[in-house]
This record gives C-alpha cells, structure tokens and sequence, in this order.
C-alpha cells in the first residue's frame, strides 16, 4: 500500500511555495504518492499588482492545482503551508480549511498525521504562532501532529524550530530551510506509513 500525503500551501511571493516543493520531494523520497496543491487567491488583482512579486509568482504558479475538498478526503496524511500573518495563517488557507466542514463532521479527517510549515519575514515574527494555529484545526480534525521536533540535524541546522520548518528574511528559503523541509516531508510520510501498516519504502530509515 502506497500512502497519500497532500501538501495544501497559500504563497504570495513564491517563499512558502518553495517549502511546499520540498515538503513534497520529502514526501515523495519516503515512498508517498504525493498532491502539490495552492489555495485559491482570494486577494483582488489591483492588490497583487502593487506588489511585483506578487504578481511574478502567481503568474509563474497558474498551473499548479488549486486545492480542493476531494484533496483531503484522499490523503492520508497533510501537509499545511502559509506564510505568517500577524501570528496567524493567512486568509487563502483559513479559507480552504473552513470549507471542510463536512469532511470534519463525517470523520473523514481523523487519525490522519498532519504537519505544518511557515514563513516570517522576521525570525520572531510570529512563526510559531502561525503553526500552533494550525495545530489548532488538526486538534479539533482529530488528527495526529506530527512535528519535526528535535529530531535530526536538518532541524538545527535550519534555525531549530521543533514545531515546523520555518524560512525567515526576505530572500526566500534558503538551503538549510528546503532540507529541514524534506525532512519534515518524510518523517510524515513515515507516520503515515506506520500509522496504515503498510511497509517502509526499501532504503528509508525510521524517524526518530
């Protein structure tokens, strides 16, 4: 049995989108089959076209699928990705996770691992805050956290954040923040791997 990870991001300037791609190459190396997803823009155009990096990458990501609710119901496990907006996640994502409702109320989203990625322009801007959020919406899913913790070098190395990866500054992610992001991919895949009995992809070592 192959298990399903959905890694579901909002990006207005392409940082958390690149973490999303990394989360899912991490998902991917541990054997997952893997649904790269964008929550649908809801910012008005004139708004995104103040901004020209704005503008750059959601012309540049056009193609990449828009989540939707049918996303959820066939992961086995999730992937949350925002940037951070005043401690919170932003609204393109709130957005798309208050639509499932009714996945929440049939239990389709229970006992599935989640995880959660973030971005801050500011090392203290907010960032754990942003994932605590989320981990408000998987408490109430029913699902299990699955954080990176103090698990593995990435982590440390990335600025050692246990709740999620997390890229700072305004030049995007950095090396460090894509490996910790890999790595926050397949440690979930190797949950969810666990959690359906299903073997371990030949080559890839139990999280701690």
């Amino acid at each position: 049995m192959t298990v399903k990870v959905a890694v579901i991001y909002y990006s207005s300037t392409g940082t958390v989108h690149a973490l999303a791609q990394a989360v899912a190459e991490g998902a991917t190396s541990a054997g997952a089959e893997v649904r790269l997803r964008r929550a649908a823009e809801i910012a008005p155009a004139d708004a995104i076209d103040q901004n020209p990096m704005w503008r750059r990458h959601a012309d540049a990501t056009a193609s990449v699928p828009v989540a939707e609710l049918d996303d959820l119901a066939w992961a086995d496990a999730f992937a949350f990705g925002t940037p951070t907006r005043f401690g919170t996640p932003a609204a393109q994502l709130k957005q798309f996770i208050d639509q499932a409702g009714g996945l929440w109320r049939d239990g389709v989203l229970a006992d599935k691992p989640a995880t959660a990625f973030t971005s801050a322009f500011n090392r203290h801007g907010g960032s754990e805050a942003t994932i605590l959020a989320l981990g408000n919406v998987f408490y109430h899913w029913g699902a299990v956290i699955i954080p990176p913790g103090f698990t593995d070098a990435t982590v440390y190395a990335a600025g050692g954040n246990p709740y999620g990866t997390v890229a700072t500054g305004g030049e995007g992610a950095d090396a460090a923040a894509l490996e910790a992001a890999r790595y926050q991919g397949r440690r979930l895949t190797e949950f969810a791997v666990r959690l359906s009995g299903a073997p371990l992809a030949v080559g890839v070592s139990q999280a701690a």
